[in-house]
Parts: structure tokens; sequence; C-alpha cells
């Protein structure tokens, strides 16, 4: 019953500090200088938002940046010093009232001087700045017809443990700056996206029955959705948003189920003895890619819905027990040594559906529970190591990754 403890459980993941990891790097691309102009904010403030703007142009993996914080008045002329690079992106941040913040951003072109590009943002609730920043890095990377980086400004959701017994489901930038509650009270588990347009989740909670709920970010609309002996879990949506794939066990067992919202029918997809979780759709969604320790140990199956036969999907490690599926490709975790006494290292693995194809993304820690951007190009994942905890966010077509600390909180699932 080891996955089902993991499900249910999750991982504690406790930070001190992490720092940007930065895999690889190419040469030929353009190197970009940032100035903060800002009048609002104390130094400590602006000292913020310069490490999350140069954060966001390097998690593109487009730019090379300078790491080095300049000062500059808006309209200033351009240092000298600062013409060996290709770019000088200078921004300002400046306060409006009840509560408004702008951001105004210009580009210039080095060595020339001339100005390209300008643009303004504006909030109003100061605690969003960083989406202010998320947006305004997009934009500029769009106008340079660089590849999209669109999933900067979604949500991220996750539950949070905050004492025994209580944990809370919390929406987050990819950065995990900005953090607002949705729901308190209890324990609240395995948050997933209802719909592409994230305007709802939905989430487990655990009480004497496991109760599935579906609750809109924006109304505060809460209602039950289903509820199931054992263990529910909601592992995956259907594009179209009619379909869940759920982890059930009404008889004791987990087993994987395909939920209809329109006719609330609960359709059995696998019927195994033993333990199968954490489904997710591939192929077009007409197969689903689970975990099950059909082996005798948790491992990577897939399954075409509606038959009972099930492909083994990975033939290396002893434990293989999480995974996350976007159309052909499955990144899933990995454990790689097995240490009695000490801390073990899960890395994270990509392959594909169709192919022979594998990759690893990780080289050392404890990596879990991965999950595919949008778009398909970008994995999230937790990372333990050395007593430091993070997000971690891999760029999967330019092979680079980072590191946003947790700073002590302690993530029980997360979801894109």
């Amino acid at each position: 019953m080891r996955i089902v403890v993991m499900m249910l459980l999750g991982i504690f993941l406790y930070a001190s500090d992490a720092t940007l990891e930065i895999v690889k790097s190419a040469d030929n691309r353009p190197s970009i200088v940032i100035q903060d102009a800002s009048v609002f904010g104390t130094e400590m403030t602006r000292q913020k938002f310069f490490r999350l703007v140069m954060g966001d142009l390097k998690v593109t993996a487009h730019f090379k940046v300078e790491d080095t914080y300049h000062r500059a008045e808006y309209d200033a002329m351009i240092d000298p010093m600062l013409k060996s690079y290709n770019y000088l992106l200078r921004y300002r941040f400046r306060e409006g009232d009840q509560q408004r913040l702008y951001m105004d951003v210009r580009a210039f072109e080095l060595p020339s001087g001339r100005a390209f590009y300008e643009r303004s943002y504006r909030v109003a609730n100061r605690a969003r700045y960083p989406f202010l920043i998320h947006e305004a890095v997009i934009d500029f990377n769009d106008f340079l017809k660089m590849p999209s980086v669109r999933w900067m400004k979604r949500y991220v959701v996750f539950s949070e443990y905050v004492k025994p017994k209580r944990a809370d489901i919390v929406i987050a930038d990819y950065t995990l700056t900005y953090r607002k509650r949705l729901v308190s009270g209890g324990l609240n588990i395995f948050p997933k996206w209802a719909d592409r347009g994230q305007k709802g989740i939905y989430f487990t909670k655990l009480g004497r029955r496991p109760v599935l709920y579906y609750y809109n970010i924006y109304t505060g609309e809460e209602r039950k959705v289903a509820t199931s002996d054992g263990m529910l879990v909601c592992s995956d949506v259907s594009r179209d948003g009619k379909r869940l794939l759920l982890t059930m066990a009404p008889g004791g067992q987990p087993d994987i189920y395909q939920y209809h919202l329109d006719t609330g029918m609960k359709e059995r997809l696998t019927f195994y003895s033993g333990i199968d979780v954490s489904a997710q759709y591939i192929d077009g969604e007409k197969r689903i890619v689970f975990v099950s320790d059909r082996l005798g140990y948790p491992n990577i199956f897939a399954s075409k819905i509606g038959s009972r036969g099930v492909q083994q999907m990975v033939f290396h490690g002893r434990n293989n027990n999480a995974c996350s599926a976007h159309g052909k490709y499955i990144v899933y975790s990995s454990r790689e040594t097995d240490n009695a006494f000490s801390s073990n290292t899960f890395n994270l693995y990509l392959i594909s559906t169709q192919t022979d194809y594998i990759r690893r993304l990780t080289a050392s820690g404890v990596n879990q529970f991965p999950k595919f951007s949008d778009d398909g190009e970008s994995v999230i994942y937790l990372k333990h190591y050395a007593s430091q905890s993070a997000i971690g966010i891999i760029r999967l077509n330019y092979n680079e990754g980072y590191l946003f600390p947790l700073k002590g909180r302690k993530i029980q699932s997360i979801d894109w």
C-alpha cells in the first residue's frame, strides 16, 4: 500500500534556500542588461522587482541575462559601459491611487542606443505585481518573435499543509511570489485544474469519507461532485472538461475510473487486484497512462480506454511512482538508489508513447510530482536536495532548469 500512503500524504518539503540552476545555455542568444527606474517601494521591494524581472527573462531561455542590479532614471541617457550588450530593458514601477500599481517598460537596441519598444501595465491589487512582470516579459518576448512563454502568466494550484490534519488549497504565480488561499478548514488535498482557462479546480476533502469538490476560483462557488469509500482523487480532466479520471477504492484496492460529468456515470477502466493510481490521458485521450504495482513495485503502464490490455511503459528503476502526460509524452519520477538508512535519489525522465525515446531531466536530489505546462514545453516539479526545497521548472526544448525556493512551505501536491 506504499503508493496509496504517498497519494494520501504526499511528500513534506521543508525549505531553507535554493538557487537558480541552469543546466545548459545556448551561446547564440542575445544578451540583455536590466535597469531599474522605479519611483515606488523601498530598496528591499525594488530588489524583489529586479530579481523577478531578471528571473523571468532567464526562464524564457531566450536571453543571456546580466545579473548585476543597475539603477537609472527612466529618461536617462544610456551608459556607454552597457553598449557591449544586445539589449537594454529599462522598467519603472510607480504607484497610483486606490492601491493601483503601474509598470512602464522601455527597451533599447545596443550599441546604437535606439529605443524600439515601450509598453505600460497596471494592476489594481499591488499584491499581484508578479503578473505585471510576467505580462511585460511575455509581451517583450513576443515582440522579438521568440517562441511563446505565455505559460508564465498561468496560475499554479497546490495543497499546503498548515498544521496536523489541515491542508489548504492555494493558487500562485509560477514563482510562488504571489499567493492566494482559496480553500481552508480540514484536510484539502490533490487540487486539479478543471479547465484550460483555469476558472475552477477539483480537490479532495478528507473526512469520514473522501469527497471530491469543484471550486470556482472567481465566484467562490463550491459544489460536491462525487464521494467514495477508501480513496477518491481526480488525476486528470479531458480537454473538453466533460470527463474526469479518478482513482477510487470502493472495495479497498484503488482502481482507475472515468467519470462523466453530464450523467454522473462512473466507468471502471482498470481491474487489477492490486494498486492502480494517478491516471492521465494520452494519445488523443484514447488511452491512459497510470502507476501500478503489477510488477511488485510501482511502475508506469498504459491501457486503451475500453480494453483490459495493459502495456508496460518503463523498463528501468524499482520505484517509478509518479507521472504526468501531454500528448504523446510522459514525464515520470524514478528512484535511482536503494538506501535503507539515508535519503534516496529520485530523478525525472521523459519518454514517448510512440518510440523508445527516453531522456533524463534531473541529476540529483528527490524530484517528485512532475506536471507538464499547458503547451507541453515545460515541466514543473518539487525538488528536495541537501535540506533545501524548491519548485523546479524545466524548459524541455532548451535543456535548462530553474529552482524557486519554497521558504518553509510543506507542499502536498501541485498542478499547473
